[in-house]
């Protein structure tokens, strides 16, 4: 195929206010929540089934996902209003409450205080034999270059959306510092620079579809459970401890997997706007890091030193799901199967 122009695709992805295509639902839940928003109604689920469902399965992981994109760009065809429709939020705070719970059970031991949560992710690992970036910087094949970037493109379309939600509620050096980092997120006053428009030419150059939200249907729950994590602490002023301790692990972690994944792109010759996407990451999050270490999290921390226990559980959150989508795909790939709920047609 010949993919259209990197720069019309990335201005139409990045500028477009249309919603992506409504998908079916995976289960009760999530069918519940695809019916009730393609025909205007309430949705129709027995409450016990929330109670059933499996936190980190296909099913609730989809539903909940659906109803946070109610916040986002909605989906084509279904009325802005339902954003704040009752029901619907009803029923988005119980699928929460089992996914925060589940996350809190299995982080029950998880550290309690910024430095020892923070302490191993500054540190790079001696052995990377089980990082999915050195996977593919060093033996990773063009087919899974393009499954990993059409996984990763549910949050890289809307890269840094979930944390703008936590700047009203910092205030002094947590403010300006995570403001200050926001703005290079989004491009520094540079439309072309806004990183979800450079994701959109990455997946131009791999032959990937760049329209916002393309491949949900084909994203698995481990992927899913990703993107909810920023929407569930982004939504609730009450978790902003957790959303700047998601943010600062994703900057922290950022650099060194950029460099391995621009690195790959480079290896299989997926071309110079994906290369650049990540080349582009190495240097502004190293910058990032230290910003929002010492400026977001230290600045918070003056203010509310009572959110220590957040913001450390945010981080290991993030690497809690983070490490369950790579075992979810270096498992797949290494049965030799997709990693996506379907293949992707042959590029």
């Amino acid at each position: 195929m010949t993919p259209p122009s990197p720069t019309n695709t990335a201005t139409a992805t990045a500028g477009t206010a249309a919603g992506p295509r409504l998908v079916e639902g995976r289960g009760d839940l999530s069918a519940a929540v695809s019916r009730a928003l393609r025909s205007g109604t309430p949705p129709v689920y027995a409450p016990a089934a929330v109670l059933k469902a499996d936190p980190w399965g296909e099913d609730l992981q989809l539903a909940l996902h659906l109803l946070y994109e109610l916040h986002y760009r909605g989906f084509d065809g279904v009325d802005g209003e339902r954003e704040w429709d009752p029901d619907l939020l009803r029923l988005r705070q119980a699928l929460e409450a089992r996914f925060l719970h589940a996350l809190r059970t299995e982080l029950s031991d998880a550290p309690r205080s910024v430095d020892e949560a923070f302490a191993p992710l500054l540190v790079e690992p001696v052995d990377l034999s089980d990082s999915l970036s050195h996977h593919l910087a060093t033996e990773g094949e063009l087919w899974q270059l393009r499954e990993y970037a059409a996984l990763r493109s549910l949050y890289h379309l809307k890269e840094a959306d979930p944390h703008v939600w936590v700047i009203p509620r910092l205030t002094g050096r947590a403010k300006a510092a995570m403001v200050a980092i926001e703005y290079d997120e989004f491009g520094a006053g540079r439309a072309d620079r806004i990183h979800a428009g450079l994701f959109a030419e990455l997946m131009n150059d791999l032959g990937l579809d760049p329209a916002y939200g393309r491949y949900l249907d084909q994203a698995p729950a481990a992927l899913l459970a990703t993107v909810n994590l920023m929407s569930l602490f982004g939504l609730h002023r009450a978790l902003r401890g957790a959303l700047v301790g998601h943010f600062a692990c994703v900057e922290v972690t950022s650099s060194p997997g950029s460099r391995r994944l621009a690195r790959a792109m480079r290896r299989c010759g997926a071309g110079p706007a994906a290369e650049h996407f990540y080349a582009e990451h190495v240097e502004a999050d190293a910058v990032h890091e230290q910003v929002v270490r010492h400026e977001v999290i230290g600045g918070l921390l003056a203010d509310e030193p009572d959110l220590e226990g957040d913001i450390a559980f945010g981080c290991a959150a993030t690497i809690l799901v983070e490490d369950r989508l790579a075992a979810h795909i270096s498992g797949a790939w290494e049965r030799g199967s997709s990693a996506l709920r379907t293949a992707l047609p042959e590029h």
